[in-house]
């Protein structure tokens, strides 16, 4: 048996810089890695896919699954211990690929990268881990140096769909944001609720929340999980979570 652990992502700051001709945005963006993280267990005399823990509801174990596309034909077993909440933006799904994918020996050259990143966006990224810039439309992954952060995480009780935040993007003519993240008023006007939560955070702790990619999870920087404690009672996540460095 091999366990791995597969960090969550944060996208701390995102811009928008163009279209490719077949439709895919080209970005320019800010990732991090956070100690927040599911476990995968990797039994290479094994066969099927196996979902575990608190968010294990609603996960497949097919090939919807990136961690099992990400075994490239090999046979193996899987369990994943879902800690990560999923639909948040967090990148579980994609962390989980990346961490079957380093099992397998995948390269990370610039070759590696771009293959991760047609199995899914988040995808190189995860590969690499630590804080990095990311180009492209994912594949371009430019490490750099670590930066020891906390910062709390709000996930509200809903979910924003990547492509339709993309779509609304496109509607609303592309506008660059006022604060880091450029998808942030596109995810406003598919999920108008957004705001609620976005108001409700800053007025708990005092700090503007920045949407993580297109959501929904809200995060401000530092560890204000008391401040924010009554959210919980209306079925939101709060997690502190600190950044980590590429392993």
């Amino acid at each position: 048996m091999i366990t791995l652990l597969a960090p969550a992502k944060l996208t701390l700051s995102l811009r928008i810089t163009g279209l490719r001709d077949d439709g895919f945005h080209l970005i320019d963006a800010e990732m991090v890695t956070l100690d927040l993280h599911d476990v995968v267990t990797i039994d290479p005399d094994g066969t099927g896919t196996t979902i575990t823990g608190r968010y294990a509801d609603g996960v497949p174990t097919d090939d919807r699954n990136l961690a099992v596309r990400a075994l490239g034909g090999r046979t193996a077993g899987l369990t994943i211990d879902k800690r990560i909440p999923h639909g948040g933006g967090l990148g579980g799904g994609s962390s989980n690929a990346a961490a079957v994918m380093r099992w397998t020996g995948h390269p990370t050259d610039a070759d590696g990268l771009a293959a991760a990143a047609r199995l899914g966006a988040d995808v190189a990224f995860s590969l690499v881990g630590g804080r990095a810039r990311v180009r492209g439309i994912g594949e371009i992954v430019e490490p750099l140096p670590h930066l020891d952060r906390v910062v709390t995480l709000v996930i509200p009780p809903l979910q924003v769909s990547t492509p339709a935040a993309y779509r609304a993007w496109d509607d609303l003519g592309g506008p660059t944001a006022p604060g880091p993240n450029d998808l942030e008023p596109a995810a406003l006007r598919v999920e108008p609720d957004l705001a609620r939560w976005r108001d409700r955070i800053g007025e708990a702790t005092g700090r503007t929340p920045v949407l993580a990619g297109s959501g929904a999870t809200w995060f401000v920087h530092g560890e204000h999980s008391n401040a924010l404690a009554a959210l919980g009672n209306e079925g939101v996540e709060i997690i502190a979570a600190r950044t980590t460095p590429a392993s």
